[in-house]
């Protein structure tokens, strides 16, 4: 199976990944698919791809999550029950022993690929700093029911896997985000509420957190209609227009952090 992994190398100690906006799966595997077209792509995370398109390197990948989770654990990224997929019957039949050894192999090709690339990043410029983007679901109900806002705020930022010294770049990404200006208003930001990063962030921050940081940034698809998956290119833009803007001051604190940690 194709890792259909689009890797894109830049001069730049930023990575900025969208690794669930794929939605592609092969015939051989959606043969077997009990799910709609419409069913995978209201749990995928669509336009991340367009969101992560910056002037950093970048990680997207197009195989749908429905293949294989990368943000999970090996042991987990196949969604085999409905408990692993919002109550969702993903395949028709058991996936043969075959087929799911593809996948881990897909899964494990993806992360020898993030390592190679991180350590190229750790080499040439001492620091990383990861934007590890995806979107989420407020109208999981029905099309009409909203989620309440207390508990979905419109930026989520997930930072729990984080070491200590990463403070300063967090606070600094979530003052920015807070005072930008996103299709029309001033969003609201907040820090682990709705999601506090997964297995992507979780593996980064264990082998290279040392060196900089993760920031899982979840955005609630107010940019967009979750059912029919019909965007607002404005919103959209203005998103994408915001992560560009903040990439110089990214850039600055982590020269900031490097210095520092290297006393």
């Amino acid at each position: 199976m194709e890792d259909r992994l689009l890797i894109k190398a830049r001069n730049s100690p930023i990575i900025a990944t969208a690794i669930h906006d794929g939605h592609f799966i092969p015939k051989e595997f959606l043969d077997n698919m009990s799910l709609e077209e419409h069913e995978r792509s209201h749990e995928e995370d669509p336009y991340t791809g367009f969101m992560a398109d910056l002037p950093v390197n970048t990680v997207i990948a197009e195989n749908s999550r429905f293949l294989a989770d990368l943000n999970r654990p090996r042991n987990k990224c196949i969604y085999k029950t409905p408990d692993d997929a919002w109550g969702l019957t993903v395949w028709k039949q058991p996936l043969s022993t075959q087929k799911e050894q593809q996948l881990l192999d897909y899964y494990d090709t993806f992360y020898t690929k993030i390592k190679q690339l991180l350590e190229n990043i750790i080499n040439q410029h001492g620091c990383l700093l990861v934007l590890d983007i995806h979107t989420y679901n407020y109208r999981r109900q029905n099309p009409q029911e909203k989620a309440s806002k207390q508990q979905n705020p419109e930026i989520n930022i997930g930072t729990k896997n984080n070491l200590p010294h990463a403070r300063a770049l967090i606070d600094t990404f979530i003052d920015f985000l807070s005072q930008s200006k996103i299709y029309g208003h001033r969003p609201d930001v907040r820090e682990n509420i709705k999601f506090q990063g997964g297995e992507f962030s979780k593996w980064i921050a264990n082998y290279y957190g040392q060196y900089g940081c993760v920031l899982s940034i979840e955005f609630k698809k107010t940019f967009m209609d979750e059912w029919t998956g019909r965007a607002n290119i404005k919103h959209l833009m203005d998103i994408q227009a915001t992560l560009k803007d903040s990439i110089p001051l990214l850039k600055k604190e982590l020269k900031k952090f490097k210095s520092l940690t290297a006393l």
